[in-house]
């Protein structure tokens, strides 16, 4: 099967839609917090060992700017710093449940926006896209091949 020749363009056009529909999912709701901060909340709630200088890796920025950002977030109560239980010179960033309840209600509205655009298209149309997303996932998640055994279609 042939690609077609636009599918990529397709693909990041459809990609800024969806950006477009999740920002004004969190912009609808004036946020205590900024993009960044929500971006660091989420980081630490999916890596519940993550510490100051592993921030900085995932945010690719100094250790010191990621430490000013969770100097804001932990005055805003959105955050703790606790010594690691194994290792007491460590420090993990731990959100607080004011965090995880801010990010709960976050992706509940994020959801919500994207289905009223899903209720927008036909059943099949819908069904056609959730194939689409996993395989996409799938090819993007898996190991690189070797360039000797790359199909160009």
């Amino acid at each position: 099967m042939e690609r077609p020749p636009n599918l990529a363009a397709a693909i990041d056009a459809a990609a800024e839609a969806l950006v477009g529909v999740l920002d004004s999912a969190v912009s609808r709701h004036q946020m205590a917090v900024s993009p960044t901060q929500l971006r660091v909340l989420s980081l630490i709630s999916s890596r519940p060992e993550t510490n100051v200088n592993g921030l900085a890796e995932l945010l690719d920025v100094v250790p010191s700017s990621a430490s000013r950002l969770c100097d804001r977030l932990e005055a805003t109560g959105l955050l703790r710093r606790v010594a690691d239980p194994r290792d007491r010179r460590e420090v993990r960033l731990v959100p607080t449940a004011a965090a995880e309840t801010l990010l709960r209600e976050l992706k509940e509205r994020r959801h919500r926006a994207v289905q009223a655009v899903l209720d927008r298209m036909p059943g099949r149309v819908q069904h056609d896209l959730l194939l689409a997303l996993r395989a996409f996932e799938q090819a993007a998640t898996a190991e690189p091949q070797s360039d000797s055994s790359v199909r160009t279609a």
